[in-house]
């Protein structure tokens, strides 16, 4: 099959095609188990596969295949599984293996599982033509949406729905958006849906990104180092930087909460964390929560809320080997929505 490689950690500044296009193996099937073979159609590209190539969250193997916001089509299957038949969409996101048998897999926070498995992390994900996965780490896609519009619904998507409900906010509450790329623009569409009666904040030091959420009808939009005139309830972060948190935790209310949606943030820089005051930032029952990972029942409700409500993702579309041009864009802040890798299985 043709496949996107990646074969060692690069900075994408310096390198800017780090990953190799090749024919590379097929996934094998374990023809006895629950695995369902699925022909890639669609993988979207997440910030997430920029800290994997840089080593920030780095693979567990070499060489392995980045993307895990996929859709495919069922093409075989295991004597075991029940679920999928060839022919079925299906989607498969970061969250690939867990244990299920720990505490936190019994007490539904598989995502913190010390046996969790990332799909293009620890396993080869989607950008490939075909992958393999177990049928219980795999979803069905709500018919309403294309196969490269469901794509970043499986990450950007999914998480961003677990940071909303990590946010602890009713209807009415106001709450920033800090960083507007593929997670923030649909997260603004839930609260629009779940939360119609709050007003969203956004902050980017994006123009482009600003513009574009003001397009989508938050109420306000500015830099990160502007105020808004107004304490927030919450705010999810999902920029790679550290200097958002010291400038988010200043625009909570007593009491508030920041989501920080990132596993990785890049090297702290320790000026400017000085600059992070007690009183002012943290005092009052302000409380930092980060988000790790996703749980299957968080795609789920997910995919079921995209169901009934049309989130019309914004996507950009690149052939499977132009993936390095959109990872360095992606690289360059040059986002507006999601970005999607196109794939034909062969």
């Amino acid at each position: 099959m043709k496949a996107m490689v990646l074969k060692r950690i690069y900075n994408v500044s310096i390198c800017k095609e780090p990953l190799e296009f090749e024919d590379f193996p097929d996934p094998i099937l374990n023809r006895a188990g629950d695995e369902i073979l699925v022909g890639v159609s669609a993988c979207g590209i997440c910030r997430t596969d920029l800290d994997i190539i840089e080593g920030r969250t780095p693979p567990s193997r070499f060489p392995i295949i980045l993307g895990h916001q996929i859709i495919g089509r069922v093409v075989d299957t295991g004597t075991r599984v029940k679920k999928f038949k060839v022919g079925d969409r299906v989607g498969i996101a970061w969250i690939n293996h867990s244990c299920g048998n720990c505490e936190y897999c019994h007490s539904n926070q598989e995502n913190l599982c010390d046996d969790f498995k990332a799909t293009g992390r620890d396993v080869n994900g989607g950008y490939a033509e075909y992958t393999s996965v177990s049928e219980n780490f795999a979803y069905r896609i709500p018919e309403v949406y294309s196969d490269e519009e469901a794509a970043p619904l499986l990450c950007a998507g999914a998480v961003g729905y677990r940071s909303l409900k990590l946010c602890n906010m009713k209807d009415g509450n106001p709450i920033g958006l800090c960083g507007f790329g593929a997670s923030g623009h649909l997260v603004l569409k839930m609260i629009q849906y779940i939360y119609p009666n709050s007003r969203v904040f956004v902050f980017t030091r994006s123009e482009r990104e600003r513009t574009f959420a003001r397009e989508l009808g938050c109420y306000w939009a500015g830099d990160i180092r502007e105020d808004p005139k107004e304490k927030l309830s919450c705010i999810i972060d999902t920029t790679p930087v550290w200097k958002p948190v010291v400038e988010m935790l200043k625009n909570l209310k007593k009491g508030g909460r920041l989501v920080i949606n990132a596993i990785r943030k890049e090297d702290i820089d320790k000026d400017y964390l000085l600059n992070l005051k007690y009183e002012r930032d943290l005092w009052m029952e302000k409380e930092i929560k980060t988000v790790a990972n996703v749980t299957r029942e968080d795609v789920e409700e997910f995919l079921e809320l995209a169901g009934k409500v049309y989130f019309h993702p914004e996507i950009q579309t690149f052939p499977l080997e132009e993936a390095n041009r959109a990872l360095l864009e992606l690289k360059e802040g040059k986002i507006r929505g999601a970005k999607v890798l196109k794939i034909k299985a062969s």
